[in-house]
């Protein structure tokens, strides 16, 4: 597991791998009042590339059969996947902030905080993932 920190110092900064080749130096920026969270290294690895903007690094976050639900719509496989980040993060400009987790069967569900030039915001979203070893098999994204 990684833990999603508060806007730490350097000191408290630990190199986190997100795909084969990048490094993140970082902690996953979270709400001032939050407490951290332990996430699950996929799941903290989808919210790192997330803030980042990187649709490819997104996109290895998931299996290769992974699907994922939002908006109303379903995108399934990892060329899918990485359309739907690439349009999403070039359509609006958000950040997302992990404040809570739980569990509901065998998915994982994560509640963040948006904020962004979107319509509705800010708002509070559940992410429920569902995990196949080190990697997101599915993922349902819901108000």
């Amino acid at each position: 597991m990684i833990r999603a920190a508060l806007k730490a110092p350097a000191a408290d900064v630990t190199s986190r791998q997100i795909g084969p080749t990048k490094s993140i130096n970082r902690p996953l920026l979270m709400k001032e009042h939050a407490m951290p969270i332990e996430l699950p290294t996929a799941i903290a690895r989808y919210f790192i590339a997330d803030q980042d903007r990187d649709a490819e690094a997104v996109a290895r976050c998931f299996t290769d059969s992974a699907m994922v639900k939002d908006e109303g719509h379903r995108y399934e496989g990892i060329a899918a996947i990485r359309q739907w980040k690439a349009d999403a993060s070039t359509k609006y400009s958000y950040t997302a902030e992990p404040f809570s987790m739980t569990t509901d069967g065998d998915r994982i569900v994560v509640t963040s905080h948006l904020e962004g030039d979107f319509p509705g915001s800010p708002v509070d979203l559940r992410y429920f993932f569902r995990l196949e070893g080190d990697k997101v098999a599915e993922l349902e994204i819901i108000l």
